[in-house]
């Protein structure tokens, strides 16, 4: 998560003006310093006994009004050049292909992220939670909406921050040139959750994408052991199905993350957790202990209904 290492061509246009900004600003820095020595070093000397001098003589009053009108003409032309560059970059952020563009819906809830990719095919269409997967080489046309308060879409590595204001849809168009993981936090107080809803954007090759995304459109697999087809039954008889769906069941439910393929994922609770089997299993036990607040409540489940529970979700990948 580094704005200096950009991935994409519009991180790397905003950080080539963050770079020409530094650099200006540097050396105004620098320059202003070293007026201000030269200045020490060449004011006249004195002690208690000699005489103010009340006013300056005329060449050196001259002089100084030459050298501030340079400065400020300097200043002037060194401002407007940030400006240009400034319009320039925004210029450039909207000129990227959005040819064959992944079309994808990100709605921000507190505290987690759904993802919807879109299709004109609507059985092509399918949902994941707190990770974006996207082609490398390929632009991306994010939507983004917000289920409640104000958040902020921001991948540091792929574009800049994109404010998310319910009742307001945004779009923000990025591309990821380079495979990888980007890290991406909500970039704007959402409340007591806050630095805990991130997300990642992981680039893909073409073609490891398209596997990716063939498999997500698939249905959820049935469990083949007892003890996954015993989860699956509580998973549809208890409280789980009421906010989360798994396609290819009847939990239809959209108040929560999809889970149709949560085993895939790589984190827990909008990258509170890594998602291991363990991890899991804490969470569902009790969720307010890792995310106070969250709306998913605990489920005081025996230990072997638990393993049963945790037992089927590591079925669905």
């Amino acid at each position: 998560m580094n704005v200096l290492l950009p991935a994409g061509p519009q991180a790397a246009h905003i950080a080539a003006l963050w770079w020409l900004t530094l650099a200006l600003c540097a050396l105004v820095f620098i320059a202003v310093l070293g007026v201000l020595a030269w200045g020490l070093w060449r004011a006249p000397r004195g002690d208690l006994l000699t005489p103010p001098e009340a006013t300056p003589a005329p060449d050196a009053e001259q002089r100084l009004r030459r050298r501030v009108t340079a400065a400020v003409a300097i200043s002037t032309i060194l401002l407007i050049g940030l400006l240009v560059a400034s319009v320039a970059t925004d210029r450039a952020l909207a000129q990227l292909s959005l040819a064959d563009a992944v079309h994808i819906r990100v709605t921000a809830h507190q505290w987690w992220w759904d993802v919807v990719y879109d299709d004109p095919e609507p059985e092509r269409m399918f949902a994941t939670a707190n990770e974006l997967r996207i082609p490398v080489g390929r632009p991306v046309i994010a939507t983004l909406s917000s289920d409640d308060v104000i958040h902020s879409f921001w991948v540091p590595s792929l574009h800049g921050k994109k404010d998310v204001i319910p009742g307001r849809p945004a779009t923000i168009q990025f591309r990821a040139d380079k495979p990888g993981v980007y890290h991406g936090p909500c970039a704007e107080y959402c409340g007591l959750e806050h630095a805990f809803m991130r997300f990642d954007v992981i680039a893909l090759p073409p073609a490891e994408y398209e596997a990716w995304a063939e498999a997500q459109r698939k249905p959820a697999r049935e469990p083949q052991d007892a003890a996954a087809r015993r989860g699956q039954e509580l998973f549809l008889s208890g409280s789980c199905m009421l906010c989360h769906a798994v396609h290819g069941t009847t939990a239809n439910a959209h108040k929560a993350p999809d889970l149709t393929h949560i085993a895939s994922r790589g984190l827990l609770g909008a990258g509170r957790l890594k998602n291991t089997p363990e991890n899991l299993a804490d969470w569902i036990a009790d969720p307010q202990k890792f995310k106070p607040g969250v709306n998913m409540p605990a489920h005081l489940l025996i230990e072997d209904d638990l393993k049963a529970l945790v037992a089927y979700l590591e079925t669905l990948k």
